[in-house]
């Protein structure tokens, strides 16, 4: 099959009503957190051949505005909350099972990539991979999994955010933010010396709900052009203040020996840069809308999204796919020499497209993850619970409980 038939089929099976512009925006989204973990984290090869974690932001802060850029977390849960309201309203049956088709759908992928990556460890271990690297590479995999789970809970929380919407338009997300900004005032301001450090974890659900609010108040009709154009220019404007007035880190992604970080848990920055990102998703829906009507340019888009799971999930074993074998090599640019130069960036950049090939070829293989799990066959439920046994042992060794 040629390149321009798939491009054809493609193109005849997308439903006339579709709304293009909301799976461009989240495939671009998508793309962001491959290209984000590959390009802003790396490693340092120590004396005994083992891998650690590091980032080029700690030796080259100047390149923290590129964070800016890949860090789409905002665009994602927007679209995300417009999505879950479109399939909320087609739910054939009760909130309940709506929720649970959902959660279920999430959960396969995970599942899967801990479950395997449960068996490589040992496996890696017994043809001589260090234990520090064996560390360091079950971090990277369940890093972006915490995702799924903040996913998870926002999209319960689908039927309580229309009901907001409804009463009180896009100013349903006004809490959201004002909860966030009391949270970094106690940890930040005059008294953080006498907050407990747990206080933080406070952040997390207001700050991912914000953008997921705002994507539900956009499909309910209540997030329009006017309102998006606050959230542009207001977005900037508190983003600039905090930077500059405030001195929030610059960086979006955790930085390796920071003080403060923005995104774990989200800081008022991260909904700062997500009101802006979302107020130009808003604003350029119809020009993105016109873009992915060329069959050429909405076929890949189409591809991104039918793999939504798979990129979250796999991208980092992608990139582990050459790192860990590379730490046998010694030294190797870009790969495995510490990144603080700009040497290291461009040398970076060339294996870039290694970890992309990489992930297409995982990918082709783990989608099998992704399908529904076959009932009532009792072979079928024994590798689920293996399956949930392996999972939840790698997540006790990537959290340091083992």
């Amino acid at each position: 099959m040629t390149l321009a038939t798939v491009v054809a089929t493609i193109e005849a099976r997308t439903p006339a009503g579709r709304d293009r512009a909301l799976d461009g925006l989240r495939a671009l989204a998508l793309l962001a957190v491959p290209t984000g973990h590959w390009l802003l984290g790396g490693f340092t090869l120590d004396g005994a051949g083992t891998l650690r974690n590091a980032s080029p932001l700690t030796a080259m802060s100047g390149f923290a505005p590129l964070s800016w850029v890949l860090q789409m977390l905002g665009v994602f849960f927007l679209v995300g909350g417009y999505a879950s309201v479109l399939s909320y309203r087609r739910r054939p049956a009760t909130t309940a099972a709506w929720l649970r088709q959902r959660v279920v759908r999430l959960g396969r992928p995970v599942l899967g990539v801990t479950a395997v990556w449960a068996v490589l460890l040992p496996a890696l271990y017994v043809v001589g991979v260090p234990a520090t690297t064996l560390r360091t590479a079950s971090t990277l995999v369940i890093q972006p999994l915490w995702f799924v789970g903040i996913y998870v809970v926002v999209t319960a929380l689908t039927p309580y955010c229309v009901r907001a919407a409804r009463v009180a338009g896009a100013w349903a997300a006004a809490p959201l933010l004002g909860a966030v900004a009391v949270v970094d005032l106690l940890r930040y301001g005059p008294w953080a010396d006498a907050m407990p450090s747990w206080l933080s974890a406070a952040n997390l659900l207001p700050g991912w709900l914000f953008a997921y609010q705002l994507g539900v108040c956009w499909a309910e009709g209540a997030l329009g052009r006017r309102t998006a154009r606050a959230l542009l220019a207001g977005g900037v404007v508190l983003f600039a203040a905090l930077l500059l007035v405030f001195h929030y880190p610059a960086s979006m992604v955790g930085v390796p020996g920071a003080v403060r970080t923005n995104s774990h848990p989200p800081s008022l920055l991260v909904l700062a840069l997500a009101a802006a990102q979302c107020g130009a998703a808003v604003l350029l829906r119809d020009r993105i809308g016109r873009l992915l009507a060329r069959p050429a340019v909405w076929a890949p888009v189409v591809v991104i999204n039918l793999s939504a799971m798979t990129i979250l999930c796999w991208h980092q074993s992608a990139m582990l796919a050459v790192a860990v074998p590379g730490s046998f090599l010694g030294p190797v640019a870009g790969l495995t020499t510490s990144p603080d130069s700009l040497g290291w960036i461009v040398a970076r950049l060339t294996w870039l497209p290694l970890f992309a090939t990489l992930l297409v070829v995982i990918g082709r293989y783990a989608r099998g993850f992704d399908g529904p799990w076959r009932t009532g066959n009792p072979a079928a439920t024994a590798w689920r619970a293996a399956a949930g046994l392996l999972a939840a042992g790698f997540g006790l060794f990537a959290l340091r409980l083992v």
